[in-house]
């Protein structure tokens, strides 16, 4: 997995694919009445801004060579209503627009992070997180401008665009031939430097995916990097990654920026020419009012074609950020339901492996051809090397990964064919490293259970013995804990988790290390609790404590991806095989110890 490092760039689209931005866009439809009452409002502004060089004109032709001071002072009215209208219209748009936008990048963000909850542990496996997160975060914020502002200012600029034209050639047609001169050229720029442009923002988005996964892997070794003095070497890889999104940014800022400079050098050149050609022929049809007016368009044509500009700058900017978003929401995940999949009904707990294969995806297997039943009630505990595929099993047995040939069978059922939540909401997880959610105790514990009452988390807490401690806190159970239970120690987030596990009341349960972290003493406490959150249920137990599972109704050695023994502790140990010297090898050990 190759790709699942912080400084490994992700495959880029080759084409720009305008359907993206019309998926978008498709977000937008549910404020299509606001959205139509913003564009008018606009299109009334936008008028009311252009009556200005006309009347300027008016005044100037008619008014003042007449003497006309009542007139004046009604177009200078009429000017000020002008201003006044487009002013309360912009209020409005900004307001209006700011709360779509800010609706849309909501909805966007929740479909992104509701999609990330069904992906399967493949799809996290191999990415570094810091680049889900990026996604979810900086790319969809990222949208906001574009969403709040972009697409209604580019509507407005378009009426612009053609009211202005209407406007100058109702003045003079020559002179309007003569300031479009300089449109193909700018069309012709905008063409010639759109590929390296969206190139160039692709990178940025691949270096500022780069950094955050580098600084979100930094964060979560954090601990790791002081105790082994990695800070200098951990800085001089941040100011790599630093350095990369830097010369990326300034790359595709340079190219964005072009296009400004260009539409102003062309403005003035044009604005320029009309003034030449003007004074030639003002003593001929047009008049100063009638110059100084044309003038005062063509200022009026360029800045919404800037703004226009503009927009296209913005959407190949955000074509970058969409593609990723939209990659990761059609990610489909690998484990999901089948079509027709049906509801589990509640389970006796009879677990079947027939004839299971299973490696990742270009891997050599981890299981070959794994054969077993156990019936509800058993406690079935695996023991094996590392690697040997103990976790797989039961990964397996939740459907988190799906097998490569045979089938596992719950009650007879085979587990592709009904829903993931009948199936997981009957089976309880616990990890070698438990993962304490940020906010109090008692919300960890009810995690499972949210409708358990506070005297069942209380009950559950104290037969798994994490009461004691939980109540000399300082705020008992509704103290709060950071992310990943960090002022906890190892044994206590343990604790916490089996408690977690008893409530909830699955009917199979999966203890993987769950008291590797926890002392000797509380170990033997605890077994008290184990006997009360094993009993009636069907529990699978992997363990490198081998004391700790004598009383299991099996024991499965595995090696290989192969179940190579099984039996109760007893019979293993009459047999004197893989087990048997395992065992014999850990007591001495303890002995010497």
């Amino acid at each position: 997995m190759a790709r699942n490092k912080f400084d490994v760039d992700e495959e880029l689209e080759s084409t720009f694919d305008w359907n993206q931005l019309k998926r978008m866009v498709g977000y937008l439809r549910p404020f299509k009445s606001k959205i139509i009452f913003t564009v008018f409002l606009m299109l009334l502004a936008s008028g009311a801004t252009l009556t200005g060089p006309y009347l300027i004109k008016t005044a100037i032709d008619d008014k003042i060579p007449n003497g006309d001071t009542g007139g004046l002072v009604l177009l200078a009215g009429f000017y000020l209503a002008a201003i006044t209208v487009t002013g309360l219209c912009l209020k409005y748009r900004i307001r209006m627009m700011s709360q779509i936008g800010q609706s849309v990048i909501l909805q966007l963000r929740k479909d992104l992070f509701s999609h990330l909850q069904t992906l399967s542990f493949s799809y996290y496996d191999s990415r570094p997180h810091g680049k889900i997160l990026v996604r979810v975060v900086n790319y969809v914020n990222s949208l906001s401008d574009l969403l709040s502002n972009g697409i209604i200012n580019v509507i407005t600029d378009l009426f612009s665009v053609l009211v202005i034209i209407g406007f100058m050639l109702a003045i003079d047609v020559k002179m309007t031939l003569a300031a479009m001169a300089g449109f193909p050229f700018l069309i012709g720029f905008i063409f010639f430097i759109k590929t390296a442009q969206r190139k160039a923002w692709q990178q940025l988005s691949n270096k500022q995916s780069n950094m955050n996964a580098y600084i979100h892997e930094s964060l979560n070794g954090i601990k790791v990097t002081q105790a082994f003095a990695r800070e200098e070497e951990n800085e001089q890889i941040f100011q790599e990654v630093s350095n990369s999104y830097r010369s990326a940014w300034m790359k595709g800022v340079k190219i964005q920026f072009l296009l400004w400079p260009v539409i102003e050098n062309i403005s003035v050149i044009t604005v320029s020419f009309v003034y030449v050609t003007g004074i030639f022929w003002l003593n001929g049809s047009v008049t100063a009012g009638e110059l100084v007016a044309f003038v005062g368009y063509i200022w009026m044509f360029w800045q919404p074609l800037a703004n226009i500009g503009n927009f296209y700058n913005a959407i190949i900017n955000a074509m970058a950020y969409l593609e990723r978003i939209f990659e990761t929401i059609d990610e489909e995940p690998t484990i999901q339901n089948a079509p027709n999949a049906g509801i589990l009904p509640i389970v006796r707990g009879e677990v079947k492996f027939d004839n299971v294969v299973f490696g990742y995806e270009g891997e050599k297997n981890i299981l070959e051809h794994v054969n077993f039943t156990v019936k509800p009630g058993d406690t079935i505990a695996l023991v094996g090397a590392t690697g040997s595929g103990k976790t797989t099993i039961v990964n397996l047995i939740s459907r988190f990964y799906d097998t490569k040939s045979g089938s596992v069978k719950v009650d007879g059922t085979d587990i592709k064919t009904v829903t993931l939540s009948s199936l997981r909401s009957q089976m309880g997880v616990m990890l070698q490293d438990p993962f304490i959610f940020s906010g109090s105790i008692m919300d960890n514990i009810r995690y499972g259970r949210l409708d358990a009452t506070d005297e069942e988390v209380i009950a559950a807490s104290k037969a798994v013995q994490a009461h004691s401690f939980i109540s000399e806190m300082e705020g008992g159970y509704e103290t709060e804990v950071n992310e990943r239970g960090t002022r906890l120690s190892s044994g206590q987030r343990q604790l916490i988790s089996f408690a977690r596990a008893l409530l909830a009341d699955p009917k199979i349960l999966i203890l993987d290390e769950a008291t590797s972290s926890i002392d000797t003493e509380t170990e033997i406490a605890l077994q008290k609790g184990l006997e009360q959150l094993l009993e009636g249920r069907t529990s699978f137990i992997i363990a490198h404590r081998l004391s700790t599972i004598q009383n299991a109704t099996r024991i499965f050695f595995i090696d290989g991806g192969r179940i190579i023994e099984q039996g109760t502790h007893d019979e293993l140990m009459k047999k004197g095989g893989a087990y048997s010297k395992l065992y014999l090898s850990q007591r001495r050990a303890l002995q010497v110890g």
